[in-house]
């Protein structure tokens, strides 16, 4: 970092004194009676700007002037505000299996208000006009409307500091707020707390999806009126928690950026009972403004350096949460230096963050971050996840993990959390009176119960016992009611149990005829037993769906036709559905490995985190030492392109039991199961299709290239450019080196077709073909043009102004921008060749219908 000695920070705001308390055990049991009895300990902190400004101090190596207080303990005054917090010990991290604790906030008691009706302000030590940052902390306790202790470069004429206007109170009526705004607003970035924009009403979701925290952000800033004046402002940030924040910019053109950490969701990295801390936007306010300083005077982009800005406040956030107030708050040092020292053994490190554009579409639900943030084809990824981990390759993108279950679609991550949501709401309530109950819909083996379990599991383990009904296997009520005192048997002995009623939706005394006998027990709690009533106690009812495969099937949203939609609802009110799914609180429709419509992008990416999780905890002996998957690509395209799986994940599962692996040090072909068990479970043609691709296709790879060879010769047969003579004599007379780069360029044609979404599928009759459009074309050509760029370099090639064989010069050896028009058309019709060529040879090009296809 550069010398910032020169450089002038003011920080000012509201003032606070923060009194902790905490308590200790007995100091022995044989000295004075108060050293018998449990010690209550006090200490003040510096609070709001005063505690900024020393985590401005330990950030920043500049010139800080502040507000100040010598000595707390000895000139406390009761016009100060106060707040007081009782401590206790936490573990240090999330994971923290041994003794190291240390102090951090057990609850909030409030506050202790001054005498007179406005906290005490304090004046800024050595103020100066000429100050290159002006750092605001403004809780809403009085100084936004004190001009008196504003800092003089905010109150000086022609002086353009940048400001950070760190604010509680999202309101644009303040004097502050109007002076920024008619003098300041270009330079000054604003900093708001997602949770206190939350508590003004405005309905941002919180630990779904980031996809819809952010898109929901960007509709209230446009929409809301009572955030009308932050839509003016030039740079808006608003953390959300201690895992990610979104920069808003309106600089001509409004832009908004989420930043996140992939594998944590807002809230999610620190639980309940390691405590809490106050000042944590303010550490991430430090974070920024160490960025921002650090690049002043190198004259970077101002959004630029807010930007990195954010990476280091998130991570300094992250660590001063770590730190607490130490093992001992009388010696520990707070805040602690070391959250602004970068350390190879830190558990958080800027890179790990994430930054994102969110679209500013109306009609972006479909919007998936690893469409953004990934150029590679979604079967390449999936491949690499396959070969090399899911962490290894999904490093970037949002990945929900609940115990063993990882998802990376959006539309499961958000049901899965609010799932979670509902039931660690459910557990942590006392004197509940009725079960949670949430239904679970998806076809046979997509892994309803697994997914729903996982959750419960990383809720409470030791509280929650599972216990499973097969409705379709009832005979009769009496059924329903001893399953009933089952669970009722555990409530008694202080357990919640997760109770599955798989096929709930299975006829019984007709259609959907199980429903009547859910009603009370969801809605009271109560259960009867001939004359007798009795509790049911605390539990979560998992309703899963056996007929139906999504709620909106269930509850017949899918129906086009309308007299047949009249008649679904007259059954379904009849069998008292309206009434069972009012009681419902939640559900979630399991995907599963196979695609269930077209807009289901991402269902190759489910196969190839099923595939891996599967070799990890079936065939851990196929990983090697670098945590890559020994299996053949043959066996891996077919596992992950199948068109379908007859039992979704059962039949994946089964596919891997039933091959020859116990030995094996590679998942070869060979070691599959026979074409009749392979029958079981997919379509085994297809499937065998898919295995011997490469077999097929390196087997005509020397037919391709002489088929490509002699169509480009046809079709410019009547061509007199003397540089394509060598180019355009029978197959028999070219050179080897020509030869081989036609070789090369059939090997390559699969990979360059990928980049547009086809795949190349082996078929028994010569297919149709189909045509390029103009845009498809244009990424093959440039992608041609690399390879044959590469292939000439490779044999002694280089640049010259002429061609020269001798020399081995050539002037089409350059950037496909820098090449001429009458080569580029060359190229064109290389490339548009293709489908003719692949088409003779019983090769079907077949368009992948996969996410983030924005080349085409």
């Amino acid at each position: 970092m550069m010398d910032n000695k020169k450089l002038k920070i003011v920080v000012t705001g509201d003032i606070c004194i923060n009194s902790l308390q905490w308590i200790t055990e007995p100091q022995n049991n044989k000295g004075l009676n108060w050293e018998t009895h449990l010690n209550v300990h006090s200490i003040l902190k510096s609070g709001e700007s005063l505690l900024l400004a020393k985590l401005m101090a330990l950030a920043v190596d500049a010139d800080i002037h502040s507000p100040k207080i010598d000595d707390i303990e000895a000139s406390l005054s009761k016009d100060f505000l106060r707040s007081i917090a009782e401590l206790d010990l936490f573990p240090a991290y999330t994971d923290e299996k041994g003794n190291d604790k240390v102090y951090r906030i057990k609850r909030f008691l409030g506050f202790t208000g001054p005498l007179s009706d406005t906290p005490r302000l304090l004046p800024i030590n050595n103020d100066d006009a000429n100050t290159d940052i002006v750092v605001i902390d403004d809780e809403n306790n009085g100084f936004n409307s004190n001009e008196e202790f504003w800092p003089l470069a905010l109150k000086t004429p022609e002086k353009s500091p940048i400001v950070l206007y760190k604010m509680n109170n999202p309101i644009g009526t303040s004097t502050l707020w109007k002076q920024l705004e008619e003098t300041h607003i270009e330079k000054t970035i604003v900093i708001i707390n997602g949770d206190d924009l939350r508590s003004k009403g405005v309905n941002i979701s919180k630990s779904l999806s980031w996809e819809k925290t952010a898109q929901e952000f960007l509709w209230q800033i446009h929409n809301n009126p009572n955030l009308a004046f932050l839509a003016n402002c030039h740079h808006l940030i608003v953390p959300l928690g201690l895992e990610g924040a979104i920069y808003y910019r309106d600089e001509g053109i409004n832009e908004a950026y989420l930043y996140f950490i992939p594998y944590e969701f807002e809230g999610s990295s620190f639980k309940d009972n390691q405590g809490k801390m106050y000042g944590l936007t303010s550490c991430f306010v430090a974070g920024l403004t160490r960025s921002i300083a650090s690049g002043m005077y190198d004259k970077e982009e101002l959004s630029s350096l807010i930007s990195e800005g954010i990476h280091e406040g998130i991570v300094a956030a992250q660590k001063y949460f770590v730190s607490g107030f130490g093992k001992n708050v009388q010696e520990f040092q707070f805040p602690n230096p070391s959250i602004f020292i970068e350390d190879e053994n830190d558990f958080i490190y800027k890179d790990l963050i994430q930054d994102v554009k969110i679209p500013d579409k109306e009609n972006s639900n479909y919007w998936y971050i690893l469409s953004d943030k990934s150029s590679a084809n979604l079967a390449e990824i999936a491949y690499n996840i396959v070969k090399n981990g899911v962490k290894n390759v999904l490093n970037s993108i949002p990945i929900a993990q609940f115990g063993n279950l990882q998802t990376v679609d959006r539309t499961e991550i958000e049901s899965y959390r609010s799932i979670k949501n509902l039931m660690c709401e459910y557990i942590s309530k006392k004197n509940v009176v009725r079960p949670l109950s949430i239904s679970v819909f998806g076809t046979p083996g997509s892994g309803k119960s697994f997914g729903i379990t996982e959750i419960a599991d990383s809720i409470a383990p030791e509280l929650i016992e599972k216990l499973d009904f097969n409705l379709s296997q009832f005979r009769s009520p009496l059924d329903l009611i001893s399953s009933f005192h089952k669970m009722r048997d555990f409530s008694l002995k202080g357990k919640i149990p997760l109770v599955f009623f798989d096929e709930f939706d299975s006829a019984f005394e007709g259609k959907l005829g199980w429903l009547k006998y859910f009603l009370a027990p969801m809605q009271d709690g109560i259960f009867r037993d001939g004359d007798s009533v009795h509790p049911i106690g605390k539990a979560i009812f998992v309703f899963a769906g056996g007929t139906s495969s999504t709620f909106k099937e269930f509850i017949g949203e899918d129906i086009k036709e309308e007299n047949e939609k009249k008649n679904f609802f007259i059954d379904f009110k009849g069998a008292k559905g309206p009434d069972f799914t009012s009681r419902l609180r939640g559900y979630v429709n399991i995907l599963g490995p196979n695609q269930t419509n077209e807009k289901d992008q991402l269902f190759i990416i489910r196969r190839a985190m099923l595939l891996r999780s599967l070799l990890e905890r079936k065939v851990p002996h196929l990983i090697n030492d670098d945590g890559e998957a020994q299996i053949d690509n043959g066996v891996l395209r077919a596992l992950l392109k199948i068109k379908r799986y007859k039992h979704e994940s059962r039949s994946m599962e089964a596919i891997l039991e039933m091959s020859m692996l116990t030995n094996a040090k590679t998942w070869e072909q060979c070691d599959l199961p026979s074409k009749e068990q392979l029958k079981l479970h997919v379509d085994e043609e297809q499937f065998l299709r898919h295995l011997m691709q490469d077999a097929f296709y390196g087997e005509k790879i020397e037919n391709l290239a002489i088929a490509i060879h002699n169509k480009y010769r046809m079709l410019n047969e009547e061509n007199t450019n003397m540089d394509l003579i060598d180019f355009l004599v029978p197959w028999e007379k070219l050179s080897e080196e020509l030869r081989n780069s036609n070789r090369e360029q059939a090997m390559h044609i699969p990979n360059s077709l990928l980049k547009i979404n086809y795949d190349i599928i082996s078929v028994k009759k010569s297919p149709g073909y189909i045509q390029f459009t103009e845009n498809e074309l244009e990424i093959l050509a440039k992608d041609e043009h690399k390879r044959w760029c590469r292939y000439r370099k490779r044999n002694g090639w280089k640049y010259g102004e002429f061609k020269d064989n001798n020399e081995k010069t050539d002037p089409a050896i350059v950037s496909w921008s820098n090449l001429s028009q009458e080569r580029k058309n060359k190229v064109y019709q290389m490339v548009n060749i293709w489908p003719e060529i692949l088409a003779k040879s019983n090769f079907k090009l077949e368009r992948l219908k996969f996410l983030g296809n924005t080349n085409v």
